[in-house]
């Protein structure tokens, strides 16, 4: 079957494609270097919505290339140039074409419809070169590396190869080529490394600097001086230089860190990853072909498997769902917030008067017990701004204006007066928060509202004492704040629609991602984690040892083990937080004795790390009181699971939240679980946890698996 024919049916399967052009416009380059054409991607619409690859895009493309093919050949040109539209070269494939495919078959086509059309510019009768003049990523990085040479702009913001970050391989050259272009080391770090770490960017400059891109220009005058550079490449003035691949044991050492990296943040749970390892290793004896039909046929596998619709499901959250928060009142009638209040100057509320400061930019009052502790929270914050500006993120003008609009005080009164929003990051007792809300209610303008950073209690309970309990809202972020994307906006029975509308304007702000929830106990994460941690707990306490209930936990592939989350939440933190669910849920939130004596022993985990490795603390060894139930990794985690998704049909039930997918967006951005999980109901749908529990999946089929 011919490329165009493959394109076509798979074009038919696909019926919503954002399409992109490909227009082919010629130019004399400087210098009388010829006559050459440039190639320009472009869908027609702005930088916001970027150039993507389906079907039809593809076979556009196609077109273009046996224009510049047959003008090659018959002596026409000197060369041929692809670039993208202002701020966006191309992002790759168009994953929503990707959700709909249902065959082995027609995924295998995918591949090698981009294959076949991408390979011509290697193969066309003059030299071709690729212009990453903005945004690129996936296909749109692949497709340029398939050129002769490559030039970037410097202000090119991002760049990736994001694809084992989704569930998928780099699967139109980027296996291949990469590690046979930069060496195997460089292209794992891109494949792999960046891609599990959240998705990691390159810049322009890092772009040049690992080899992808032969030379590097402002981005001013980009074109420009791309063409200049060609001219002279052309002319044989200037040779690119590009470094000897070391194919020997180097490429073994790469591939063994690129399993070791994988290992490290997948443990083995899902299969993209090592999929391109697998390429790149063969890819060591420069056989293009081979690598192609590997990447074709690993792309086909993974499409039709469940991580990938699980990552494209969790991206999907991520992207349109966090930005459009399900519940959230009409955004007109936040009210503005021209002055933020912080009471508390620790740890947690110096984070967050550093996030309002440097989101909302207007004034931030600390205020605390006493004056030490004011000035300590106060220069925290000033040592954070300090350090930006050592990075070079803001400069010394902006630094100052900043510290200037941070200030400390011990009178409430003077401090709140005037301010629009107060929130509150004291002691996670009720009777304390109660008492700090009626001081704060007492000097706060008619309209300010009081936000609560509480964990686990009731927002309810904690406005009951004040005269106006309609304007208190739960405000719960995560820690390390200026990591974790997840607030928690949590309605009390009592808070009014513009109260609620102002904090997701808050959030918005803060660019957080804001999920409405219930005020139920513990919320969404710390009610889950919760009962996720109890189970392993219990156990434990039963008699499994230490090791073994936390191995059982491995294939999930979570970003770290339970009791090494316990040790960054805080054995005490911990503590307290069963305690409130066990007073709510005692039939099913165990309080552990063996957890409460670890807290009483002042330990800050199971753990110590002498040797590097995680290993169980000896003190806390013989402060176990185990019983003699020792079960198998499988039941610990059947029993996990299962407890999950028991607790997770419940908080549905109560209405929590909206929907399954609010409690997998909570998961993903506010305890770093894995986008190949997709948080975690498609995962307990796809290993029927979610049948065996509550009798139904949490989702329909097809939403995040492959369509019936």
């Amino acid at each position: 079957m011919s490329t165009a024919e493959l394109l076509k049916g798979a074009a038919e399967l696909f019926p919503d494609e954002v399409v992109t052009q490909a227009h082919v416009r010629h130019l004399d380059l400087p210098q009388g270097a010829g006559r050459f054409a440039l190639i320009t991607l472009d869908n027609g619409l702005d930088h916001t919505k970027p150039t993507t690859f389906g079907p039809q895009s593809l076979a556009n493309l196609n077109v273009a290339i046996d224009q510049v093919e047959a003008e090659a050949a018959n002596g026409e040109i000197v060369g041929a140039g692809i670039t993208g539209k202002p701020f966006i070269f191309a992002v790759g494939a168009d994953l929503k074409g990707v959700e709909l495919l249902k065959r082995h078959e027609d995924a295998l086509a995918i591949g090698k419809g981009g294959h076949d059309v991408f390979k011509r510019l290697s193969s066309l009768a003059v030299p071709t070169f690729a212009y990453y003049n903005g945004a690129a990523m996936g296909g749109g990085v692949e497709v340029g590396l398939h050129c002769s040479y490559r030039t970037v702009s410097a202000a090119l913001p991002a760049f990736s190869l994001p694809e084992v970050f989704l569930g998928l391989v780099p699967g139109w050259g980027g296996c291949t080529i990469l590690p046979n272009l930069i060496g195997a080391d460089r292209a794992v770090k891109v494949v792999i490394e960046n891609s599990l770490n959240q998705n990691k960017q390159l810049k322009g400059a890092q772009v040049h600097e690992l080899g992808i891109a032969d030379a590097i220009f402002e981005g001013a005058d980009f074109l420009e001086q791309s063409l200049i550079w060609t001219a002279s490449v052309l002319r044989g003035e200037l040779a690119v230089d590009r470094p000897e691949i070391d194919r020997g044991e180097a490429w073994d050492q790469a591939v063994a860190r690129g399993r070791a990296v994988a290992d490290g943040k997948v443990h083995g749970a899902a299969p993209a990853a090592y999929r391109a390892l697998d390429i790149i290793e063969a890819a060591r004896n420069g056989d293009l072909q081979q690598g192609f039909d590997a990447e074709d046929q690993a792309l086909a596998d993974l499409i039709m498997g469940g991580e990938l619709r699980s990552g494209i499901y969790a991206f999907n959250l991520v992207q349109k769902r966090g930005k459009r928060p399900a519940g959230a009142p009409d955004k007109n009638l936040a009210r503005p917030v021209s002055k933020v209040g912080v009471v508390g100057a620790g740890l947690m509320a110096s984070q967050l008067a550093l996030l309002f400061l440097r989101r909302l930019e207007v004034p931030v009052v600390l205020t605390d017990i006493d004056q030490e502790r004011v000035d300590k929270g106060v220069g925290y914050v000033h040592g954070e701004i300090d350090k930006l500006l050592l990075k070079g993120r803001v400069n010394q003008d902006k630094a100052n204006r900043l510290k200037a609009l941070v200030t400390g005080s011990l009178d409430k009164a003077a401090a709140f007066g005037d301010a629009d929003f107060v929130i509150e990051a004291v002691f996670e007792e009720m009777g304390v928060k109660q008492k700090v809300f009626a001081e704060v209610e007492a000097v706060v303008p008619a309209h300010a509202i009081l936000a609560t950073n509480t964990s686990s209690l009731s927002v309810t309970e904690m406005a009951s004492k004040l005269q106006h309990p309609e304007r208190v809202v739960g405000f719960h972020f995560f820690n390390p704040v200026a990591v974790l994307p997840l607030l928690e906006i949590v309605r009390g029975e009592k808070t009014d629609d513009a109260s609620l509308a102002t904090a997701f304007g808050v959030a918005k702000k803060l660019k957080k991602t804001a999920v409405l929830c219930k005020d139920a106990p513990a919320f969404v994460v710390n009610r889950i984690l919760t009962r996720f941690m109890g189970e392993i707990q219990n156990v434990i306490d039963e008699g499994t040892p230490v090791a073994a209930a936390e191995k059982a936990i491995e294939p999930l592939g979570l970003p770290m083990s339970p009791l090494v989350l316990l040790e960054l939440v805080g054995p005490a933190i911990g503590l307290h937080v069963s305690e409130t669910l066990n007073g709510a849920f005692p039939e099913r939130f165990t309080v552990s004795e063996n957890l409460a004596a670890v807290v009483k022993a002042g330990k800050r985990g199971f753990y110590v790390y002498d040797s590097g490795k995680p290993e169980l603390d000896p003190e806390v060894a013989a402060l176990l009181v185990q019983g003699d139930t020792v079960l198998t990794e499988e039941q610990v985690r059947a029993r996990v699971l299962d407890a999950v998704a028991q607790e997770i049909g419940l908080m549905l039930d109560e209405g929590v939240v909206a929907e399954a997918q609010d409690i997998d967006l909570c998961l993903i951005t506010g305890a770093g679980w894995p986008f190949h999980l997709g948080g975690i109901t498609p995962y307990l749908d796809r290993e029927g946890v979610s049948e065996r529990v509550n009798g139904k999946r949490f989702l329909d089929r097809g939403v995040a698996s492959v369509p019936a």
